[in-house]
């Protein structure tokens, strides 16, 4: 980074000017590559591409139709029309490699407990206050990880991606950010990712740090400027704060419940909640070094104690006023997944009303979405946009 505070603050600038032109929609331009598609780790030019408002991101990759952070489901998002594909929620590895996994307990999405060898690395940690028992990716070497694949992490919900158990290896995010460059080359056009880094503070008293690790790679690519086509997010604001110091990229502070606290705010004693986040101090706060905020839906429109939505709050319209956007997650086509007005049956892997909550969400003015079904989401806003 560099060395004077007006520089950074310049930098900062630019990065809000980034992901705001990414979700702006017609007439909003995104940056895109100058010359050539495939310049390794070109910056953007400006002008060839805009990505339209709301913003298609393909959560995990195209998960309701393929196992969760594979580049099999990294591929099918792209290949959906997934404006970005959300590449990565970043664990470390025993050596210190990042790989995607949804946590870096790996029970319940990889083939782990099949392979004997591995039995004894079953365990009981303290991640984030919780007691969680299984295998862990950092009491794994990549070459050991490299070893396991991938399953449906959520089967009663989603029995068709059983098929694909077994099927694909665990990607690092070395090979998230190659593929990334060779799909550019491919299409012709800024493939965009949206990796998450993945409780830091627990990761960090492991001194296993990931914002350094992160940053390090993002450099070793050439993906670490304000104008580079990686958004990094993460759900602890000091995490995110300390990649600003490292790092120009955009970057977006992840939002839970209201009544929720952020880890990193539990382990250094900071009373706040979410609700004082999504204050206008607390959102005057995050836009000093975070371009964006990913709230839960339910704080764009909170549900009953029936499961069905009340009245929108006034989240979007105040992040708006201090400059941040809003990718809200996450929109998933089943039943249980949906609120309560738009279900329809109680089987728990039938499609419900979807395209009714999209219309209802993207009504809000949110400026992008999270979605298992990419597919299902362009169309929707497809509908959206034309209606």
């Amino acid at each position: 980074m560099g060395t004077q505070e007006s520089d950074e603050q310049a930098r900062g600038t630019g990065r809000r000017a980034l992901l705001g032109a990414a979700v702006l929609g017609a007439g909003g331009a995104v940056l895109g590559l100058s010359g050539t598609a495939g310049a390794a780790g070109a910056g953007y030019a400006g002008g060839v591409k805009s990505l339209p408002k709301p913003t298609i991101i393909g959560h995990r990759g195209a998960s309701g139709y393929r196992p969760e952070h594979t580049l099999a489901a990294y591929q099918l998002a792209l290949d959906m029309g997934a404006d970005i594909v959300e590449a990565g929620d970043l664990v470390p590895t025993k050596d210190g490699h990042l790989v995607c996994r949804h946590e870096p307990e790996i029970g319940g999405t990889t083939d782990v407990a099949d392979h004997p060898e591995f039995a004894g690395r079953k365990t009981t940690k303290l991640l984030d206050g919780v007691s969680v028992t299984g295998w862990f990716t950092e009491d794994f070497t990549l070459a050991e990880l490299k070893t396991l694949r991938a399953i449906e992490r959520i089967p009663a919900n989603r029995p068709h991606n059983s098929l694909y158990d077994g099927r694909f290896e665990i990607p690092t995010f070395e090979e998230v950010l190659r593929w990334q460059e060779e799909q550019t080359r491919k299409r012709g056009k800024q493939v965009w990712i949206y990796p998450e880094i993945k409780h830091p503070t627990y990761f960090r008293k492991l001194g296993l740090g990931l914002e350094e690790r992160i940053a390090k790679v993002l450099r070793k690519y050439g993906r670490h400027k304000w104008n580079s086509p990686v958004i990094v997010q993460s759900f602890e604001p000091t995490s995110v704060q300390r990649l600003h110091k490292l790092i120009d990229n955009p970057l977006v502070v992840l939002l839970s419940g209201a009544s929720t606290r952020p880890y990193d705010f539990v382990d250094s004693g900071d009373p706040r909640t979410v609700a004082d986040l999504i204050k206008p101090a607390g959102l005057r706060e995050i836009a000093s070094y975070a371009q964006g905020i990913g709230p839960t839906l339910d704080l764009i429109i909170p549900k009953d104690a029936s499961g069905k939505l009340t009245t929108p709050t006034t989240l979007v319209a105040d992040a708006h006023k201090v400059g941040l956007v809003l990718h809200a997650w996450t929109l998933r086509n089943e039943n249980p997944f949906l609120p309560a007005d738009f279900r329809k049956g109680t089987d728990a892997d039938a499609y419900g009303d979807v395209f009714g909550a999209y219309q209802t969400y993207f009504a809000t003015g949110i400026d992008g979405v999270f979605t298992d079904q990419p597919d299902t989401g362009l169309l929707a806003r497809e509908d959206f946009v034309n209606s």
